[in-house]
């Protein structure tokens, strides 16, 4: 018997605290991807949420290792509505309108001009494009720094914008922490922050139901009888399509 064989069948090492914390965050981080990302969840809510709960009694057990990039420091954390000024480091510009085919030529040429007489497009070589629709969302800047994100900051005037870190760490979609480890020690994504309309609606019909269910039936009855008794009857199928 050789020697690999005498300790083939002996148990995997116990994975210290540090260790343990560090392994649900990775499969948090991955199951956060599969849903919000890619829509194609890989575990059940239920199973999502035993390992979120793990994590964070392990982090409240162990605060030496807590970590601002954690998974568990999205919720709990309040959007802020007052925010610090904050300066981009290179400016934010707003895209030009095309209404005509005679702009779309312009822009066209002025591309070519450019890039030209900085050496990247040769004679007759034509500039390709590559064209989607855009999306009329908020526009952000995200600041990562050895791959954590430390900064997020609405356009502005271009030259100066808003802080609203606090308020984009609660956007499941956007990584606390970057995948991989080939990134720059410094680096600057930007797009737009937007809502699906599905979702407004939803947003709309919740806030307005908390609304209309603070107020007391009796309030109502001025309306007469039938017209309560039916505005009471909607909140309820509305309180039921806005939950489930």
């Amino acid at each position: 018997m050789s020697n690999l064989d005498l300790f083939s069948d002996l148990p995997e090492p116990a994975l210290n605290i540090e260790q343990q914390i560090t392994q649900l965050r990775e499969q948090l981080r991955a199951h956060n991807v599969a849903y919000y990302v890619n829509d194609a969840p890989t575990v059940s809510d239920a199973e999502y949420d035993a390992l979120f709960r793990e994590l964070e009694a392990l982090e409240q057990a162990h605060p030496q290792f807590s970590s601002a990039d954690s998974p568990t420091q999205r919720v709990g954390g309040a959007p802020l509505s007052q925010f610090a000024k904050v300066r981009h480091r290179v400016p934010m510009l707003s895209l030009a309108n095309a209404f005509s085919d005679a702009e779309v030529r312009a822009f066209d040429q002025r591309m070519q001009d450019e890039l030209r007489s900085a050496g990247l497009l040769a004679e007759g070589q034509r500039v390709e494009y590559a064209c989607e629709v855009k999306f009329d969302g908020l526009a952000i800047n995200l600041r990562y720094e050895q791959g954590v994100l430390v900064q997020a900051a609405t356009r502005g005037d271009g030259e100066t914008g808003e802080d609203v870190t606090a308020n984009v760490r609660t956007i499941r979609s956007i990584p606390l922490r970057l995948q991989g480890k080939q990134f720059p020690e410094v680096l600057e994504v930007r797009g737009e922050v937007l809502m699906k309309r599905s979702e407004f609606e939803r947003l709309n019909l919740t806030q307005a139901l908390a609304l209309l269910l603070a107020v007391p039936l009796s309030s109502l009855l001025p309306l007469g009888e039938d017209a309560a008794l039916g505005l009471f009857h909607l909140l309820l199928a509305g309180h039921f399509y806005a939950f489930y």
